[in-house]
């Protein structure tokens, strides 16, 4: 048989100072002890895997020690610490509230609590997953839970505090354990491989830390399960091949691309993910962890919030570097939205896709932004300033004389623009009575032609409305309909009448549910808004009976003795052989 045990048992805390990352638990149970000042109940609560149990086993352990440390740790030698190493003891009780949450179940311990120890000071009984426990079994445990016997101590541990009712909880003194960080979980894991003789990369301990998500015991079972799978020695590609992780130069590589603005090779980058395995999703956010990383990295005073590895911190450091905060606080912005319609979109590839070729693109966007924002304070600065030239106030088209090297770009020369018309012309002196003038070649710029420009394009970006016709509007209606509405509402929806007035959209539908599926259904207004190109389009829903489809009802069907009497009544000639045989129908 088998002698291998897992390192979450072999590796349990026997002592409190072997507790990781709970150290504001453990003291203050140390202090109490110490201090005598010991409640008769406790309510230990947090995630799972961070030492709520291990902990509830010390304190019952310590309890009842005979040899107890001056540190209020137990000795794990006397009698009543070997039985409890042992499962030997009498004087601790375990419940599993999640298979006994039952009132005979509550009733059974609290007839154990009538007997007081047989060896020892304290009679310990822990009560795991206590949320668990019926509304029933919480009343029946209540009187005693609040007034115990003096040797008695009751620990109740549990993963869901909001679901214990407020009675039990005022008669508890509570502890709230937090999550494990991960540098804490890596040097736990460091100490079990030198323990364990094996070789352990600290790159692959903090991918089975982070991966732990906070649970020391996960971070135990999956070092067990990557020992398994390439022995004693423990490298980080295989510790990311086993747990199906995504590397981190997929990461570096992408931001990489997203400020080459090189379309091309963050899809084949995309493309080598899928195909490894990885669903689009766990790219994304990888992705989005890696942007907060970046930015968390812009700051010395926030870079201690990065858990990753030294070699890691240094790759992250010099990208953030190179990475403006607009570009970073953008992407997160677009990974962001991608990650919020990813589960409505139908082509999930496709709509990444998409979000990626956006980020590409997105440095180039942003410094057009700052471009054209200078270029409107400038104008703003031409409006407001106080000084104004004799000569532009007496000339009807002023003009400004830019050297023609300047006027390679459109930006550039319109900064120029702003800098020039601010400054006056130097007084001419007594040698040379003519202003000076710009040596080289030079061109005239128009003023007026060029804001008369700007404002007509401006008019003309506005007036780019389709005319919204009640073709138009009927068939992108119905196109809606068929293609986001359920059958059942395709009828009353097509059927509805469509009164445009101004800028509002009357729809008379023939059914409460109608309207109100309209009025949640979002989605449809913002298509025409899109489509017509009126973002002030509304829609406005009434109830009109007369718009319901009509349905006919199904023909009744009936008997041959009904047959036969119309039969009669219409044909004349039937009727005069009814009555020349004298024949009648049978009465029911």
């Amino acid at each position: 048989m088998s002698t291998f045990v897992v390192s979450a048992r072999k590796y349990r805390p026997s002592r409190f100072v072997d507790v990781v990352g709970q150290e504001h638990v453990t003291q203050t149970l140390k202090n109490a002890l110490i201090n005598d000042h010991l409640a008769h109940a406790f309510l230990f609560c947090g995630p799972r895997g961070v030492g709520k149990t291990t902990c509830a086993r010390i304190l019952a352990k310590v309890l009842n020690c005979q040899n107890l440390s001056a540190d209020s740790e137990p000795c794990n030698t006397c009698s009543s610490c070997q039985s409890f190493n042992d499962n030997a003891s009498f004087n601790i009780m375990e419940l599993d509230a999640a298979s006994n949450n039952s009132v005979e179940h509550i009733r059974a311990l609290i007839e154990q609590v009538r007997f007081q120890p047989q060896q020892g000071k304290y009679k310990v009984f822990i009560i795991d997953e206590v949320h668990m426990l019926s509304q029933q079994a919480f009343n029946a445990f209540l009187k005693t839970l609040e007034e115990p016997p003096s040797y008695a101590i009751f620990i109740l541990a549990t993963t869901e505090k909001h679901k214990i009712i407020p009675t039990i909880l005022s008669r508890c003194q509570i502890f709230d354990f937090k999550r494990i960080q991960v540098p804490r979980m890596v040097e736990h894991l460091n100490a079990i491989c030198k323990e364990e003789g094996i070789q352990a990369e600290k790159d692959a301990l903090h991918i089975i830390g982070q991966k732990a998500d906070g649970a020391l015991r996960d971070a135990l079972s999956i070092f067990d399960r990557i020992v398994s799978f390439s022995g004693k020695t423990i490298k980080y590609q295989d510790v990311i091949t086993n747990l199906n992780v995504l590397d981190y130069d997929y990461y570096f590589k992408v931001i990489g691309a997203f400020m080459m603005e090189d379309v091309s090779k963050i899809l084949l980058i995309f493309d080598d993910v899928l195909s490894k395995g990885f669903d689009p999703d766990i790219f994304t956010n990888g992705l989005s962890e890696h942007v907060r990383n970046l930015l968390v990295c812009k700051d010395s005073e926030t870079l201690q919030l990065l858990e990753v590895s030294d070699n890691l911190k240094d790759r992250y450091e010099s990208q953030a570097q190179l990475a403006p905060m607009s570009l970073l606080l953008n992407l997160l912005n677009l990974l962001n939205e991608c990650d919020v319609n990813y589960r409505m979109a139908r082509n999930k590839r496709l709509h990444v896709e998409m979000a990626l070729i956006k980020m590409t693109y997105l440095n180039r966007a942003i410094k057009m932004t700052e471009d054209g924002s200078t270029h409107v304070q400038a104008k703003q600065k031409k409006k407001t300033d106080p000084v104004v030239k004799k000569e532009a106030v007496q000339t009807p088209n002023p003009t400004v004389e830019i050297p023609s090297d300047d006027l390679s770009d459109d930006t550039e020369a319109n900064s120029h623009l702003g800098q020039q018309e601010n400054k006056e012309d130097p007084p001419p002196s007594e040698s040379d009575p003519k202003p000076k003038k710009l040596v080289g070649a030079m061109k005239r710029f128009d003023v007026n032609a060029l804001m008369a420009e700007v404002k007509q394009d401006t008019v003309k970006a506005e007036n780019q409305k389709i005319e919204i016709t009640n073709e138009a509007l009927r068939e992108q209606w119905d196109a809606y309909v068929d293609e986001n509405l359920p059958d059942s509402m395709k009828g009353y929806l097509k059927k509805a009448e469509l009164i445009l007035k101004d800028s509002e959209i009357l729809a008379l539908v023939g059914s409460d549910l109608a309207k109100s599926t309209l009025q949640q259904e979002s989605g449809l207004m913002e298509r025409l808004r899109t489509f017509f190109n009126q973002p002030k389009l509304a829609l406005k829903v009434q109830l009109d009976k007369s718009k319901a489809p009509k349905i006919e009802k199904p023909k009744r069907l009936i008997s041959s003795k009904e047959k036969l009497r119309q039969m009669n009544e219409k044909n004349p000639l039937i009727k005069e052989i009814w009555e020349r045989f004298d024949l009648r129908f049978d009465e029911d």
